[in-house]
């Protein structure tokens, strides 16, 4: 049965060429049929993920491989990483989740299997839970998150099922280089280690990648950034799996707190710093589309990146709900038809300062600029609600997204702030590196610490478009002079 929503068959126009996907600079060489893909998924599109949601079904418990970043945990609150979940689902649990919750937020679009194992490695319950999820609500774009080893097998039935999104995690070429990422693989009926494993997997990843491209599937490829190990070697891994096809590369940074109980936590392996992401990110970026916008969700998240609505959907909560998906369809259809609409039509071009108002010496400098955001493209959040900021780089080409950085929650209620040293201090941290960070509200007391760190706080662009205000934003502080002490503000060039 086709899968397109209102949105996907044109009956809303769908989505521009100035409009669509990771941003109208990075996709505007697509062809009309991939941007039609990835318009409303918010894990393939910077612009959709601020206004589409998704879910994760947990029914994939087996894994084939051992990472040494990975720790599965089947009943855990309290982490968000991948490999993490509250509930363990079997198929016809997931599909009435994927109901509820498709009632509740008419904005997700997606559905897809991530976990807390490999879903290629338990094919059964993650193919059951997909013609399940078809058959009840088939305007929901179907997606597979895997390590590849079990990929070339299943392509067919992934092409079968209608599945045209999928993620690979490669994070090396090198098999010297996995045996060190990757302790063993499992691969017919034996456990093999070190070397011999990483080339099995290595060989099976790149055979899977070009057997789903050569089918027209997109697929993204995730790799983690490991200081030390594979940090210089991803940028060879980003031409060749662009050179096969792949459409997006997301480069996500090395999770190893020792709280989780990984092999790189227990070992005090450390994460790369923000800096260290970027750069790594915008190397790649020469060669091929890259993701920014990743938050490394949780194999059961719901709700926007970013946010995680999964409480409200337990098995206990949806166990006696009766839905009518004819009336969900509708109301669907309708919500989406009108983020589709807003988010096609045109707004003000985002600039920055025009070159009639300075004489420069030198070049005026770049900026990062941190929001604060619970979605819409709008900056609509409280500084102390904050649990992640998103940081843009703004200067005189215009404004781009450089990705997100998480942080405590300094606020726990609308009128008691937690005024902790420690909670506002991590904050602070987060935003090393930017000159302002733009919110809703913010109180006196962050005000004055962000003040003595070096950074702007600015509530003034409240509820307004992110880029527009971050230009706006930019103009001002660079006319102030605050930017740069070798830029003169007002007169004309010559």
């Amino acid at each position: 049965m086709a899968r397109n929503t209102p949105i996907e068959s044109g009956k809303t126009g769908g989505c521009k060429a100035s409009s669509c996907g990771s941003s109208s600079q990075q996709m505007s060489h697509l062809s009309e049929e991939i941007r039609q893909k990835v318009f409303n998924h918010p894990c393939y599109s910077e612009q959709a993920h601020h206004h589409f949601a998704r879910m994760h079904v947990a029914v994939a418990p087996a894994c084939n491989i051992q990472c040494n970043y990975c720790n599965r945990k089947y009943d855990c609150a309290n982490e968000s990483r991948p490999g993490v979940v509250s509930e363990l689902l079997h198929p016809e649990q997931a599909v009435k989740k994927v109901m509820a919750v498709a009632a509740a937020i008419p904005q997700m679009t997606v559905v897809g299997i991530a976990g807390p194992g490999d879903p290629l490695a338990n094919p059964e319950r993650s193919f059951t839970t997909f013609r399940g999820i078809a058959e009840f609500a088939p305007d929901i774009k179907l997606c597979v998150s895997t390590n590849g080893l079990a990929l070339p097998q299943h392509v067919e039935a992934l092409s079968r099922h209608n599945i045209d999104h999928v993620t690979i995690t490669i994070n090396t070429l090198d098999e010297e280089i996995g045996a060190e990422i990757y302790p063993w693989v499992f691969w017919n009926h034996r456990r093999i280690r070190g070397r011999a494993g990483a080339r099995i997997l290595i060989e099976q990843q790149q055979k899977g990648l070009e057997m789903l491209t050569a089918r027209g599937i997109l697929v993204k490829v995730n790799s983690v950034m490991v200081p030390g190990v594979n940090d210089e070697h991803l940028k060879a891994v980003s031409r060749e799996v662009k050179a096969k096809g792949a459409f997006l590369h997301n480069v996500m940074p090395l999770i190893a707190e020792a709280e989780h109980g990984t092999y790189y936590g227990i070992m005090e392996q450390r994460s790369p710093s923000a800096g260290e992401l970027q750069s790594l990110q915008d190397a790649c970026a020469g060669d091929m589309n890259m993701m920014r916008h990743c938050r490394q969700c949780r194999a059961d998240a719901v709700g926007l990146l970013g946010e995680d609505r999964g409480a409200e959907f337990t098995l206990e909560k949806i166990e006696t709900m009766e839905f009518d998906y004819e009336a969900i369809r509708a109301k669907r259809a309708a919500v989406q038809e009108a983020i589709a609409l807003e988010m096609n039509t045109p707004k003000a071009a985002v600039t920055t300062v025009p070159l009639a108002m300075l004489r420069r010496r030198s070049a005026a400098p770049a900026a990062l600029m941190a929001v604060a955001t619970k979605g819409g493209n709008v900056i609509n959040q409280h500084f102390g609600h904050a649990s992640e900021f998103l940081v843009y780089e703004a200067s005189e080409r215009g404004v781009r997204f450089i990705g997100t950085r998480r942080t405590d929650q300094y606020c726990v209620g609308s009128d008691h702030c937690d005024e902790g040293e420690d909670k506002l201090r991590l904050a602070i941290e987060a935003l090393a590196g930017c000159k302002a960070v733009l919110c809703a509200r913010i109180g006196i007391t962050p005000w004055e610490a962000l003040e003595a760190a070096g950074i702007k706080p600015d509530s003034d662009h409240s509820m307004e478009s992110i880029e527009e205000a971050v230009a706006a934003l930019y103009q001002a502080m660079l006319t102030a002079g605050v930017l740069a002490d070798d830029v003169e503000v007002g007169a004309s060039v010559a």
